[in-house]
């Protein structure tokens, strides 16, 4: 290769570097630099292709190793990338601009690899020492490239799990409010028993805060989608549903004289825009094309489906003392309306991140949970 050729490549893959650590780290919008892009999907291209070959026990457990391995990677690769520019820039100079600090100077390729690593690492190697003006400052520019990639890649590490971390706490209080049960008809009457709304109104805003702060964690650090637990409630399309599905609930199933300040509050309209936001951003993003696809005219056994668990919803609400709208035909069919704006984006996201639809929508799926579950009247004497 043309000695002149060679070290234009090295600036180019240097621009590409710095280009792609300002937007993923830098960049705070839903986006990624070219090559982390690129490498981010191509490994979970990857794992699904693996995990498709395991039982389902184990997919959960390839799955769960994504996050942490997609980080790795851009981190290694950001090294790599810096490395072989310099080695590049460095190969054509070996013996004349770089030489060994003793005996001759090797003019391999290898040998330029070693050399521009080492001109990167903090600790540089004392081997080869520039010669002229020109790389001096390369030395210079490479270590403190090499400094700015360490403080880079340790700070936004620790900024990546700590959004994980929150985005998980947001996870486990939805799934709290639900009893545990993944219903979002629990949530809307542990909100309001006895038809007292004004009591779980503050928490209904609060959770509301916090779905919304997941859609900006994701546009700060991108690499969030990639990581998947094993457990479904951590599961953004799981706690997404049911935000959604329980502002359907309220806007179809309660009585407008008895709650319709809560209907039209600020809380209900809040968690309902935060958590369509959020699907609608990251099917948007990761998934493109894919909710738009599958946005045909709901089938009348899907439309089945959503008013059996309609009505299993308000049956659970007047448990708890709520009361109903009193034309429930008319309250199926705002219902159904309601969920044909969201129901897509959950299936999409659930199945990218290969969660079963009784995973993210339990109630839906398999009506005989509501069966089995106790009287909502037993939380008078019992805290389960």
């Amino acid at each position: 290769m043309p000695d002149r050729l060679e070290q234009v490549m090295g600036v180019g893959i240097i621009v590409l570097a710095l280009v792609d650590m300002f937007a993923t780290v830098l960049y705070a919008r839903i986006n990624m630099g070219p090559a982390s892009k690129l490498l981010s999907r191509t490994i979970w291209w990857a794992f699904h292709r693996v995990a498709g070959l395991l039982p389902q026990g184990r997919q959960d457990l390839i799955f769960s190793f994504c996050g942490p391995v997609v980080v790795s990677a851009m981190v290694l690769n950001w090294a790599i990338l810096l490395t072989l520019a310099s080695a590049l820039l460095i190969h054509p100079a070996l013996g004349t601009g770089v030489v060994a600090s003793d005996g001759p100077t090797p003019t391999d390729f290898v040998t330029a690899l070693y050399a521009g690593g080492g001109s990167i690492a903090v600790v540089g190697a004392s081997d080869f020492a520039p010669k002229t003006g020109a790389f001096r400052l390369l030395f210079l520019l490479n270590s403190v490239l090499g400094l700015s990639l360490i403080s880079l890649a340790l700070t936004y590490l620790m900024q990546v799990y700590n959004a994980l971390q929150r985005r998980n706490t947001i996870a486990r209080r939805i799934d709290a409010l639900t009893n545990h049960t993944g219903d979002a008809a629990e949530l809307v009457a542990g909100l309001g028993p006895q038809g007292r709304f004004s009591a779980g109104y503050t928490s209904l805003s609060s959770t509301a805060d916090e779905v919304g702060s997941v859609t900006e964690a994701h546009h700060f650090y991108p690499l969030l989608f990639y990581f998947r637990f094993r457990e479904e409630v951590y599961s953004v399309s799981r706690f997404s549903q049911v935000a959604l599905d329980s502002v359907s609930l309220i806007k179809s199933g309660l009585r407008d004289e008895d709650a319709g300040w809560f209907k039209e509050s600020a809380a209900v309209t809040q968690l309902w825009r935060a958590a369509l936001v959020l699907l609608q951003t990251l099917t948007g993003h990761y998934l493109p094309g894919r909710a738009e696809a599958s946005d045909d005219p709901t089938d009348q056994a899907t439309e089945a489906r959503w008013r059996g668990r309609y009505h299993l919803g308000l049956r659970r609400l007047r448990q708890a003392g709520i009361r109903t709208v009193e034309d429930e035909g008319a309250g199926a069919e705002n219902y159904v309306a309601l969920r044909a704006e969201w129901d897509r984006y959950v299936r999409v996201l659930g199945s990218a991140l290969n969660f079963s639809v009784v995973e993210v929508d339990p109630v839906t799926t398999d009506p005989a949970l509501v069966e089995r579950r106790p009287d909502f009247r037993a939380r008078l004497h019992s805290a389960g």
